[in-house]
């Protein structure tokens, strides 16, 4: 199976380098991954000793952050080598606080993947949730450098679990310790013979409830939002945008604004939807003092403010749930002391699921549901205060992933 794979990993990279020319996001993956190599040439030294860190893109890194802090601090000899898969995550934090280097995970072949490991050699990797690439694996263990998984979730019905996933459950064996985030995962592992795992938690909530203490201030937002009611509707895709802007274009008071960040910023798709709102609508590119003042709706045109916009924000709604786009990160918004409505797709998110249960989230399936839930919390202040508690005490009671995983590092160091 693995000689299939490698066909396939071949396979896949010929393909891409014929259709690069008629697709600028491959394009942009061929072309961004060329100069890897050179780059980890010029910035390792034989006589430095590096930690490698592996996230798949800006929701990883965020989830790892707290944890990668601390082991930053712990091999405080050691330098860090970062890599992502997705362009977007490493755009948004090619820097940030803790690598000495960023860069893109090379296409796994057997090639990429010696190669990458060889240049590092790194005295411990780290592997973030959902990343396996067998090629990077195979080679990690036949080095027998520690590797570790944090933050994993299993599932029974993964794949490798299936009769012909053997082989890919067999890669697996590279970890020196998973670190998941929930009983059933370490469960299901112990059931497939991996012994050497235990609960973390998981780390988002350290990294979340950090944030409110951070400056989240963002010019002329106050102005904007001055009396009114503020709605923030974070990481939007076309479904979510569509219950939205009727929702804004039908509500009748004047006490409520509205803030809408799209999932991409695509500046033909913004203008679209800037036409279709019947009140007053700015792009947060425009926004100044006056216009502030005047405007009902700022659609952001910008990336890495949301996290601060939801500062402002009395109620969020968190996109992705809502079809099959996946429901985006949830925890940042409950921080604020606000109730979160989100789409009906969101099985795969155990603490979106307490939420719910515990009466801080809303879960709303259609156009109806949405305007009914999103009415009665802008008429009812106290039902939008006693969510806002239930999210912040649920964030506050779930502390405790990183130092688990650094208390076992020390043990291991």
């Amino acid at each position: 199976m693995n000689i299939l794979y490698n066909l396939l990993i071949l396979i896949i990279k010929l393909n891409l380098h014929v259709l690069k020319y008629f697709n600028k996001k491959i394009y942009e993956f061929i072309e961004e991954r060329k100069n890897i190599f050179d780059d980890l040439k010029s910035h390792i030294s034989e006589d430095k000793k590096y930690i490698w860190i592996h996230v798949a893109s800006l929701g990883e890194y965020e989830q790892g952050l707290p944890i990668f802090k601390e082991i930053k601090s712990l091999y405080n000899d050691h330098k860090i080598i970062l890599s992502f898969f997705s362009a977007s995550g490493y755009k948004v934090r090619k820097n940030n606080p803790i690598s000495d280097l960023t860069v893109y995970l090379p296409l796994d072949s057997t090639n990429n993947a010696k190669r990458f490991i060889d240049l590092i050699n790194p005295q411990i990797a780290v592997f973030v949730k959902y990343e396996f690439w067998p090629n990077f694996l195979k080679y990690l263990s036949k080095k027998k450098i520690p590797t570790y998984l944090i933050a994993g979730v299993f599932r029974e019905n993964h794949w490798f679990f299936k009769p012909y996933g053997f082989w890919m459950k067999n890669n697996l064996k590279a970890f020196d310790h998973f670190f998941v985030q929930n009983q059933n995962s370490k469960n299901i592992l112990n059931k497939h013979n991996f012994n050497n795992c235990s609960v973390m938690g998981d780390s988002r909530f350290e990294r979340v409830v950090e944030i409110p203490k951070q400056d989240n201030q963002i010019k002329y937002i106050s102005e904007f939002k001055s009396y009114k009611k503020c709605i923030v509707a974070g990481s939007t895709w076309k479904e979510d945008e569509e219950i939205i802007i009727r929702f804004i274009n039908n509500y009748k008071k004047e006490d409520v604004c509205y803030i809408i960040v799209p999932h991409q910023i695509d500046l033909k798709k913004i203008s679209k939807t800037k036409s279709l709102i019947n009140k007053k609508t700015i792009l947060m590119s425009e926004l100044n003092k006056i216009n502030a003042l005047e405007c009902s709706v700022i659609i952001v045109d910008s990336i890495g403010i949301l996290t601060s916009l939801y500062n402002y924000a009395d109620i969020a709604y968190v996109g992705g749930g809502i079809g099959n786009s996946g429901l985006h990160n949830t925890l940042e918004p409950a921080v604020f002391k606000i109730p979160v409505i989100i789409g009906d797709n969101f099985k795969k998110f155990p603490e979106v699921k307490e939420l719910i249960n515990l009466k801080g989230f809303i879960s709303i399936n259609d156009e109806l549901s949405f305007e009914t839930e999103l009415t009665n919390l802008l008429n009812n202040k106290k039902s939008r205060d006693k969510m806002g508690q239930i999210n912040y005490r649920f964030i506050k009671e779930n502390l405790g992933a990183t130092k688990k995983v650094i208390s076992y590092l020390k043990q291991k160091k």
